[in-house]
């Protein structure tokens, strides 16, 4: 048996490995983050080379282009959600649920504002978490332009649990119309026509057909949706011209009234005015036109651009500090060309896998030769509820190929289950897919509360 003095030192030996293990913090835990975590966390984290810290403002993880359908009810947030904390224990890294207030970084802390309830009692007090890396991944969120009356009275799909509000909202504007049908239409106005915006207002259709079927007494012209957009048409991230005229095509046949080169200047709790000075009346009004980087990276002593979104050298360092990184829709990084990054999903994808492959190497040798992230367009696609689907893939290969219908929504399909794939591991991934898919033909098609 070992002496006490032994298992003092044994101790002592650990708990200074421990402290001397490199710290990385990962601020943002949406799809590139996780993919990030999952890459380093294996391969830093388990086996012990380095100490790694998920931050988050929320306590689990939903992919963020199905928010819209969180929103409606379409997704149930207790089969799709990841839990930060449980996936956290199996995947080699620690996390801490707050928001980002600041970044110190002559002494290498980031700044996490107390945590309170609902009612405003303190749950945590203002906390500071040591890092030797840091890395921001906190996505972007919509902008408004300064346009009066927008952060005021407009719904917004950035976070979770602004998505979880909205569904409720809609739920009971609903009710009150079905309970009430001298009330008049219900109508709606999204401003913004990319994926966003589309997908929302066919969800919006495809909510009003199926609550019908669920005690709700709902008009069949009850539902008028306003979808506005600055440009002269449609998707203007499509650039083949059948796909976004599908796109047009079939949110026409719902009766979404499209409004095109019409410029929003104004907002009140009535409606929206438009720079011709008419008056859009509406129930509810969506925000969805354009992103920018948070708020608070415009605070950090870094490098940003005029979307607020932080420039970084080509291999995701911070142009101000080395020991900072950054990917995704948050980052902006040059291209060959001179142009920098799209915020796109699978932009952020590819940056977060790049990043932890330079993590990996400055952990090997800090003076290692980091990557360079060069964007490889895949495609995109817009999801139109049950009604439609349309995508281009391949889109680095002379423009890509165009799919629609059936043949789309496969593969629109098969992106969050290799999301999931890559999350939780083939065998998990699987098993969860498959009991989503069983619990989804036995749930309602929409959460009702």
């Amino acid at each position: 048996m070992k002496s006490e003095k032994q298992i003092r030192e044994y101790i002592l030996t650990f708990t200074n490995l421990e402290f001397m293990m490199t710290n990385i913090v990962v601020v943002g835990g949406g799809a590139g983050g996780m993919e990030l975590l999952g890459k380093i966390g294996k391969k830093l984290g388990k086996n012990g080379k380095a100490n790694i810290t998920l931050v988050d403002i929320s306590a689990y993880h939903i992919w963020k282009p199905l928010l819209h359908e969180l929103a409606v009810g379409s997704l149930d947030e207790g089969l799709n959600a990841v839990d930060y904390r449980a996936h956290a224990s199996k995947n080699g890294y620690k996390f801490e649920q707050g928001a980002l207030t600041g970044v110190d970084r002559s002494n290498r802390k980031i700044i996490l504002a107390s945590m309170k309830d609902k009612n405003g009692v303190e749950i945590l007090p203002e906390r500071y978490i040591d890092y030797d890396y840091l890395v921001l991944g906190i996505g972007a969120i919509t902008n408004d332009f300064g346009i009066p009356g927008v952060r005021e009275h407009c719904e917004f799909l950035d976070l979770t649990e602004q998505a979880m509000t909205m569904r409720q909202k809609i739920l009971n504007r609903f009710l009150q119309h079905a309970k009430k049908p001298d009330q008049g239409y219900f109508d709606i106005t999204i401003v913004g026509a990319g994926a966003t915006g589309t997908e929302m207002a066919a969800e919006m259709h495809h909510v009003a057909d199926t609550l019908s079927g669920y005690g709700y007494e709902i008009a069949k012209d009850l539902l008028r949706i306003n979808l506005i957009e600055a440009s002269d048409r449609v998707m203007p991230s499509l650039k083949k011209e059948c796909l976004y005229e599908a796109v047009d095509k079939q949110l026409r046949a719902l009766g979404v009234n499209i409004m095109t080169n019409t410029i929003i200047t104004e907002v009140t709790a009535e409606g929206m005015y438009t720079k011709e000075e008419w008056f859009i009346k509406s129930d509810m009004m969506i925000w969805a036109a354009g992103v920018k980087g948070p708020d608070i990276l415009g605070t950090l002593d870094l490098e940003v651009n005029t979307m607020n979104r932080l420039i970084v050298h080509a291999n995701c360092q911070s142009t101000t500090d080395e020991r900072i990184f950054s990917f995704g829709d948050c980052a902006a990084c040059p291209q060959p060309d001179g142009s920098y990054t799209p915020p796109r999903g699978q932009t952020a994808r590819q940056m977060a896998l790049l990043v932890g492959d330079n993590l990996i190497r400055l952990l090997k040798d800090k003076d290692a030769k980091l990557k360079d992230y060069l964007y490889k367009d895949l495609g995109g696609f817009v999801n139109m509820s049950k009604f439609y689907t349309v995508g281009n893939m391949f889109s680095f290969l002379g423009g890509g190929v165009a799919i629609k219908g059936c043949p789309a929504r496969f593969v629109y399909a098969s992106l969050y289950r290799r999301h999931i794939l890559t999350i939780h591991g083939p065998i998990k991934g699987l098993l969860l897919l498959a009991l989503n898919g069983v619990q989804s033909r036995l749930r309602p098609q929409l959460k009702l509360w």
